[in-house]
C-alpha cells in the first residue's frame, strides 16, 4: 500500500510541476472572469463527473466565498438542479444537459466554463456551442491535449496529463487560483 501511495504522491508532484508554465493561460482566464463580473454577468460552469463535482465547488466560492469576506458574484453550476437536467435527459437525451440550460439563462458577456478532463464531452461542447452563439466568453478548463474544446472555446487551460485523476487535482488547484486572483482582481475588501 505504501509504494502505492507514493507512486500517486510521485504523479501528482510531477503534473504539478509541469503546469508551472500556464501563469500566462491562468492569468488570461482569470482577466476574462473578471471583466464579466465588473460587466454585471453571470459564470456559468458544467463538466461531468468528478468535473460537475467541481463545477459546483466552484461556484459557490464565488456565490459564497473564497477567503474574503464580500459580496455574492454571480456565478451557477450547471449541474446542480436535478430537476432541470432530468428533465432534459428525458425529453432531449444527455448531450443536450447544458446547452438546453446556457439557451435559457446565459446571455451575451456572460460566460461559461466547460471542464473536461478530456476536451470532449459532447455535452460539454454543445454548450460551449450555445455560448459561442450567444456571444458569452467560453473558457476550457481541459486536460490531455484539450480535445475538440481547444478549439472552440475562446481560451482554455490545458492540463497536460493523461491521467483523469491527475488532471482532476489540477483543475481545482487552478480554480482556486481563479476564485483568488477574482477576489484580487474585483478588490473585494475583506
Amino acid at each position: 500500500m505504501k509504494k502505492l501511495i507514493k507512486k500517486h504522491f510521485q504523479e501528482h508532484r510531477v503534473v504539478l510541476d509541469s503546469i508551472n508554465n500556464l501563469d500566462d493561460s491562468i492569468e488570461k482566464a482569470a482577466d476574462l472572469l473578471i471583466q464579466c463580473l465588473k460587466n454585471h454577468g453571470t459564470i456559468f460552469w458544467c463538466g461531468n463527473g468528478g468535473s460537475a463535482s467541481d463545477s459546483q465547488h466552484l461556484a459557490g466560492e464565488l456565490v459564497g466565498r473564497f477567503v474574503k469576506e464580500r459580496r455574492p458574484l454571480k456565478s451557477i453550476a450547471l449541474t446542480a438542479d436535478s430537476a432541470v437536467m432530468t428533465c432534459i435527459v428525458n425529453d432531449y437525451g444527455y448531450d443536450y444537459i447544458f446547452s438546453r440550460q446556457v439557451e435559457a439563462l446565459g446571455a451575451e458577456g456572460d460566460l461559461l466554463v466547460g471542464i473536461s478532463t478530456s476536451g470532449n464531452s459532447k455535452n460539454v461542447l454543445n454548450a460551449i456551442e450555445v455560448a459561442n452563439h450567444k456571444k458569452m466568453i467560453t473558457v476550457g478548463l481541459l486536460g490531455k491535449e484539450g480535445g475538440v474544446a481547444a478549439n472552440i472555446v475562446e481560451h482554455s487551460i490545458i492540463v497536460d496529463s493523461k491521467s483523469t485523476a491527475r488532471v482532476q487535482e489540477m483543475h481545482i488547484l487552478i480554480g482556486h487560483i481563479l476564485c483568488d486572483l477574482i477576489e484580487e482582481g474585483l478588490d473585494l475588501k475583506e
